[in-house]
């Protein structure tokens, strides 16, 4: 038997594992690299959050990722390379976290890596039944695997798809079995670049849980700031909260079709780019605003999309808090209009779960590893229209 075969068999029957998942978003700002110790599985799974760190990536780094990111024509030799430099480069975060925290690359048992996002292509975003829902995140798990000397769980969205779902959101499969709760319903909110909630209905409750997109987070305003102020985001709202949101742009940019979709639905920043923008202040006659009050109206529009869906899934699940993670709860502004969009339900930061907020994905994705290793695909068939399926594909390091 090959030898990286029988360690893995040998990982799958442990009672617990070491796993490190790896997240990086649509923003660039870097590599979240989170360390768990994850026993049992399925919905007896435990987590805990031993270590993390998010590892900065240089400007050379993200503006290479951005001369393809989401977009339809590109340089193939572009595409080609970066496949295997992003994997290289996260074998390298991973190695300085692992030298930080003192832990040889021996102890750990897995590495799992969402990889990076740079086109998103589902049939409900394209229009077209051309080809097939599709997605592509680059990163290629055999130069983490060898890079780092870690058995390597990678393209995790492939499967999702290949079962009959969209490749997105992820985050239903780890939310279902963590943190799903028997007296109240939990919407938990994560504001990525793209905004998602995942629903879980109180245990019992005959409701069912699901996720979905729910149009921008992050994406837009920080899209815009790099455009116009050549920085990579409004740290702290501080330009926004300077402006005043126009009525019209608002209206304007929540007049897509996208936002009267049914749940559970996708998107990605190949729809809510700067094109977007541009032609939400063309219809709306506002393309002279200043851009202090652009921010605010980006921000409002963010958030009036995140509370209109809110409200819209809530209705019928009884006592329902709302808890958030991902990049825009560090963004003020957007949090107290969410918080005052959502008319009475409870919001409160992802913390108050026991899970650090920034460190959710990649740990969400170390505990989609650990199904795969140790899990049954019937662990997942309590969540609407998403396939119940094990995902990953494995690489060995030799």
């Amino acid at each position: 038997m090959n030898v990286h075969v029988d360690k893995l068999y040998a990982i799958a029957r442990q009672p617990q594992r070491l796993v490190i998942g790896l997240m990086s978003g649509t923003s660039l700002d870097g590599l979240d690299i989170a360390l768990c110790r994850i026993a049992g599985s399925g919905t007896d799974t435990a987590l805990e959050l031993l270590r993390f760190d998010t590892k900065a990536y240089t400007d050379d780094f993200r503006e290479r990722v951005r001369q393809i990111f989401a977009k339809r024509t590109i340089d193939q030799q572009v595409l080609s390379g970066l496949h295997a430099l992003i994997g290289q480069t996260h074998a390298t975060l991973v190695n300085a976290a692992l030298r930080d925290w003192g832990m040889p690359a021996g102890d750990v048992d897995l590495l799992a890596s969402h990889g990076q996002t740079v086109f998103h292509a589902p049939r409900s975003l394209t229009g077209t039944a051309d080809y097939p829902n599709s997605t592509l995140q680059l990163g290629d798990g055999d130069h983490l695997a060898v890079g780092t000397g870690i058995i390597t769980i990678s393209d995790f969205r492939q499967k999702h798809i290949a079962a009959g779902g969209e490749g997105a959101p992820l985050a239903a499969y780890g939310d279902y079995l963590l943190f799903t709760d028997r007296h109240e319903t939990r919407v938990l909110l994560n504001i990525g670049g793209i905004a998602n909630f995942t629903i879980l209905p109180a245990t019992g409750s005959g409701n069912p849980c699901f996720a979905t997109d729910v149009g921008p987070g992050n994406t837009l305003m920080n899209q815009y700031m790099l455009a116009n102020l050549g920085e990579e985001m409004d740290r702290d709202a501080r330009l926004a909260l300077t402006g005043a949101v126009n009525g019209q742009l608002l209206e304007a940019l929540l007049s897509h079709d996208f936002f009267t979709l049914p749940f559970p639905k996708t998107t990605g920043p190949e729809l809510f780019n700067l094109d977007y923008l541009r032609e939400a202040q063309r219809a709306s006659d506002t393309e002279r605003l200043s851009k202090s009050d652009v921010m605010a109206t980006l921000a409002a529009f963010s958030a009036s999309a995140i509370t209109a869906a809110i409200l819209r899934a809530a209705q019928g699940y009884g006592h329902t808090h709302v808890y958030i993670s991902g990049g825009g709860l560090h963004n003020p502004l957007l949090v107290d209009r969410i918080t005052h969009g959502v008319k009475g339900i409870p919001v409160s930061s992802f913390q108050d779960l026991g899970l650090l907020p920034d460190a959710k994905e990649a740990a969400l994705f170390a505990l989609l590893a650990n199904e795969t290793v140790a899990g049954k695909a019937t662990h997942a068939t309590a969540i609407l229209d998403s396939p119940a399926v094990c995902m990953g594909k494995i690489s060995f390091p030799a």
